[in-house]
């Protein structure tokens, strides 16, 4: 294929977003059956500032640029789905999202550093409290996505997700993108966002390890702080991982991410998959 540009999305409610090079696209599926399509041009500082394109940096910039388009996709999505009637503002959703980053800040820096701290005078050695910090981080991420993915409202958002990768794989293998053709493509991909946050716990274990004994206050503090270079990191091992994907050594890389995967998607049915057929049409309605 002569096009290089990785595309990549996210699943919202009732409905998938999809980003391209310069623009993104949602497709939600309203109350009355009919699909809502808002494509819009995309103009980040990542696109403009040429430094920030450099490994690393690009990483941090594409976190904070996922995350200010998945407010924006999210709180569009949710505007569909309930009706005119009942909209939500941006700043609810900001709100929400507000709430959902210090619930991730409790559970993710706080919890585990804390379990660590509390065996460190059964567990003196620096490194192996970084390995319980790290595998207790992971032991809460698990939990976290098994017991969310138990409420009926996300199993759909999951299912929307799995159609998502399976209109991605379909054009990635050159495929034509009809419901039919489309269904037969796994519901897992290298480059998800799921793969990423695991990355992003299993770099942070190693990356840790070299900061050395700290006291309990800095130690929560640098793993807030040092987040956008972990991201960074796990970023280029992400885009490795997606470019290298049929190399032997590369499957086994990310195999974990895909199995974390089972836990994030749902095999999707016709009507999400035309949803996600939908938003990606549209983005590419230019070429």
């Amino acid at each position: 294929m002569k096009e290089t540009y990785q595309y990549g999305g996210q699943a919202v409610i009732e409905g998938v977003m999809m980003r391209g090079p310069d623009s993104r696209a949602i497709a939600v599926r309203r109350p009355d059956q009919t699909i809502i399509v808002d494509r819009r041009p995309v103009s980040t500082p990542g696109g403009r500032i040429s430094f920030l394109k450099w490994p690393l940096l690009r990483g941090t910039m594409a976190l904070i640029e996922a995350l200010v388009l998945g407010i924006e996709a999210l709180t569009y999505s949710a505007n569909q789905a309930v009706g005119e009637e009942e909209e939500l503002s941006v700043r609810e959703m900001v709100l929400t999202i507000a709430v959902a980053l210090g619930l991730a800040v409790f559970l993710f820096a706080i919890l585990p550093v804390a379990a660590a701290h509390l065996l460190k005078n059964m567990f003196p050695n620096v490194f192996l409290q970084n390995l319980i910090e790290g595998f207790f981080r992971i032991a809460v991420f698990l939990a976290y996505l098994v017991a969310i993915s138990r409420l009926e409202d996300i199993k759909r958002v999951f299912q929307y997700h799995g159609a998502e990768h399976k209109v991605i794989n379909a054009y990635e293998a050159g495929d034509e993108l009809t419901v039919e053709r489309v269904q037969r493509y796994p519901t897992f991909h290298p480059r998800c966002g799921t793969s990423f946050l695991l990355i992003v716990l299993l770099i942070s274990i190693l990356f840790f390890s070299f900061l050395g004994d700290q006291v309990l206050w800095w130690r929560i503090l640098s793993r807030i702080l040092l987040l956008p270079v972990i991201a960074g990191i796990s970023y280029e091992l992400l885009k490795l991982s997606g470019k290298y994907a049929s190399v032997s050594w590369c499957r086994f890389f990310i195999a974990p991410g895909l199995w974390v995967q089972k836990l994030t998607t749902r095999g999707p049915d016709d009507a999400q998959v035309e949803v996600a057929i939908s938003a990606f049409a549209a983005l590419r309605e230019d070429g």
